[in-house]
């Protein structure tokens, strides 16, 4: 009997983190590829990317993405390469709002679709941040998502459906999916434990886990972020419970209690627990097939193999 399959995404980078806080955190294209080709050799098989500018401010810019994408590939790596449509707190992502607060702005997040990823994340959801004494609005009416998910599909590109509650899922991921943007099988990433800086977010614990798992689309299959020092008890909870797992410093920037990590760190960590499971890490070829990629009778992305 072969062993259980999970797909293991290392998200090297985020939109929210510094260097400041953790010197080992890449930013830059040469950095983000290397941690990525790196992390790949270790057993990941999809890299979550966020771009950056020379300043390391967030960016969606087409052409940083475009870099990095570049050079994996040019490394000989055939992970699956996914672009965030997210962006983040600061650079080019963040605009001045009336009344001091501030909007992650759509017309910058759009811009991740353009690099030639094979898929991208789709947030789908309206959120109130606060982030380094800012309050900043992540404004995404069904109107915006449907935009999304429409030009991901244009550009035969899989969308990482992001979701950090139970009505995120109902709602707008449900409707967009069932209005054909999507097709099986679903691929939806559980964001919990920032419900500190994310209004409306889920705390981890393995009951409201759970409860997530219960609200999924049929078709759908499902990978876990925990943030900060639920990362690994969110990944080991998601397995139990036939998920998939993401680690990597956007999410946590350490190791254990007061020892700062690597990428490289916390991807050879979950791919020990998944040996000592009884589990493998699927290789990029396998999840891509677990994913359904390429899209079937839609353009091929520049990045996909």
């Amino acid at each position: 009997m072969s062993k259980r399959k999970v797909i293991v995404t290392i998200a090297p980078t985020g939109g929210m983190a510094h260097k400041s806080q953790n010197p080992h955190l890449p930013t830059q294209p040469a950095e983000i590829a290397a941690d990525v080709v790196a992390c790949w050799k270790a057993g990941a098989s999809v890299a979550a990317i966020h771009a950056r500018r020379p300043d390391d401010g967030a960016t969606c810019d087409a052409a940083v993405y475009r870099e990095i994408n570049q050079r994996i590939r040019d490394a000989g790596c055939d992970i699956v390469i996914n672009n965030s449509t997210g962006g983040g707190v600061h650079g080019d992502m963040v605009k001045p709002l009336p009344g001091g607060r501030w909007e992650i702005a759509f017309e910058e997040r759009i811009k991740g679709m353009d690099a030639g990823a094979e898929m991208c994340t789709l947030d789908a959801t309206t959120l109130n941040l606060s982030f380094e004494g800012r309050e900043i609005l992540m404004d995404t009416p069904l109107g915006k998502g449907r935009e999304l998910a429409a030009g991901m599909k244009a550009r035969g590109i899989k969308p990482e459906w992001e979701v950090f509650s139970p009505t995120h899922i109902l709602q707008d991921t449900t409707t967009l999916i069932n209005e054909g943007l999507d097709e099986q099988p679903y691929f939806i990433n559980l964001v919990m434990n920032v419900h500190r800086n994310f209004q409306n977010a889920m705390p981890f614990s393995p009951r409201h886990l759970q409860m997530m798992v219960d609200t999924l689309p049929k078709g759908a299959i499902f990978c876990v972020s925990g943030i900060g020092p639920s990362q690994l008890e969110a990944n080991i909870s998601a397995l139990l419970l036939g998920g998939h797992a993401r680690v990597g410093l956007e999410d946590n920037l350490y190791y254990r209690h007061g020892e700062l990590a690597t990428n490289l760190q916390l991807t050879e960590r979950i791919v020990r627990i998944l040996g000592e499971m009884d589990m493998e890490p699927a290789t990029p070829a396998e999840a891509r097939d677990m994913m359904g990629l390429p899209r079937v009778g839609l353009p091929r992305p520049e990045f996909a193999l």
